[in-house]
């Protein structure tokens, strides 16, 4: 069985999340959607919302695409975290020039601990390559638009989130 990981914060799961979702279910029979814990970048939804979301939306895309997706919170290292899952990928997304530098590093330092996993890139498709979180968020919280970017529900969310006092 080819059991791929693909991590992230999902700080929300956006379009963009999901066009690399669906495609990396072409590569492997079992999908883990790994939702770091990562106390550093201080997230607007808790690990439980962001799991909850992330579970919603892989709900219909596994229905529809067939294979197996699972929603795996984690706050070890990257490699251990594909080792518990038994990944033999990583699947990375890419949307620019500065996110190969970053992700460039990250791959040398993961073969260097365990060279057996290998990480594999997918470029986001080209409608999806601006959207970021982070930048998701600030449109929200300033009273954008952003249902281009993100599901109704996660839409909701973030309206409720970030809305709810104005």
């Amino acid at each position: 069985m080819r059991i791929g990981l693909y991590p992230g914060t999902f700080d929300p799961i956006t379009l963009g999340h999901i066009d690399i979702i669906q495609r990396a279910m072409a590569m492997v029979d079992r999908l883990v959607i790994g939702v770091a814990i990562n106390r550093d970048k201080a997230p607007l939804f808790g690990l439980e919302e962001r799991v909850a979301m992330v579970e919603e939306e892989c709900r219909e895309i596994s229905a529809r695409v067939g294979g197996e997706i699972i929603v795996h919170p984690f706050e070890n290292l990257l490699i251990d975290c594909a080792r518990d899952v038994g990944a033999g990928i990583i699947i990375r997304g890419l949307r620019a020039v500065a996110d190969f530098e970053y992700e460039f590093q990250m791959v040398g330092m993961n073969r260097a601990m365990d060279a057996s996993i290998e990480t594999v890139f997918l470029m986001a498709d080209a409608r999806r390559q601006a959207i970021a979180s982070k930048l998701v968020k600030e449109i929200c919280r300033l009273g954008g638009d952003v249902t281009k970017f993100v599901t109704p529900s996660v839409d909701a969310a973030l309206v409720r989130r970030l809305r709810r006092k104005g």
